[in-house]
């Protein structure tokens, strides 16, 4: 159940039985064709379908990260980290108040990975409190998964592009694309990353089957899952 869906008497209700909550991060940056927001779509998306058995809240999602590298590109939206880190303290700080424990984080965007040390800082200031950030695309199972599919799956290839990521006349083209020299990339300003980019896309194939990237969905969904269940820290 999405907290945009609830009234503050049905979350103060839902927080005499439970405590879990889901807290989805994404970005907002190029994507090749793909829609700018394919990091926060998907996290939000697999938050919410991954909580709906549970009955766990999710928050909206959190639509802007670190994407400094693209914002070359327009439409990249890039907060600094100190930005990024004060909000994300701010809405733990919130919900912490508000009586939520265990606060599963999910992230839809590499770049956000900041987060994940102020979580453990946090933690070690407010006794009771758990948080998992849980980078959905990368858990073990799904990452899997998308291997098995295909060796070469990375930023904005096909392992991105989902009926839900793409955009009116954003075709993908066909073929694979060679992978870009990552190292090379990381050292590039903002205008060199664009050239050595092109799309946006840092290899693979552009698309591919519906069915195969259901496939990948569910097992991402199902592992997301898992990780709202527990297992948890016994506060007893």
């Amino acid at each position: 159940m999405r907290i945009a869906e609830m009234n503050w008497m049905q979350v103060e209700t839902y927080l005499r039985r439970d405590d879990r909550c889901a807290f989805p991060i994404g970005s907002t940056e190029q994507h090749a064709q793909l829609s700018l927001c394919v990091d926060t779509i998907l996290a939000e998306r697999v938050a919410a379908e991954a909580a709906a058995p549970l009955g766990i809240p999710v928050l909206p999602v959190m639509p802007f990260g670190l994407s400094p590298y693209f914002s070359a590109y327009p439409g990249t939206i890039t907060l600094r980290t100190e930005t990024l880190l004060a909000v994300f303290r701010d809405v733990i700080a919130s919900l912490a108040h508000a009586g939520f424990r265990r606060i599963v984080v999910v992230n839809g965007h590499g770049g956000n990975a900041p987060v994940g040390a102020l979580a453990q800082e946090l933690m070690a200031d407010r006794p009771g409190l758990a948080i998992k950030l849980h980078n959905w695309w990368a858990a073990p199972r799904t990452m899997a998964k998308a291997l098995a599919i295909d060796r070469l799956a990375s930023h904005a290839s096909w392992m991105e592009n989902f009926p839900w990521t793409r955009v009116a006349d954003g075709k993908a083209p066909a073929g694979r694309k060679p992978m870009v020299d990552l190292q090379l990339l990381k050292l590039c300003a903002p205008d060199e990353a664009r050239r050595l980019l092109g799309d946006g896309n840092y290899g693979g194939e552009w698309e591919k089957s519906d069915s195969l990237m259901e496939e990948l969905w569910q097992v991402g969904v199902a592992e997301t899952r898992e990780v709202l269940e527990g297992p948890w820290p016994n506060r007893s």
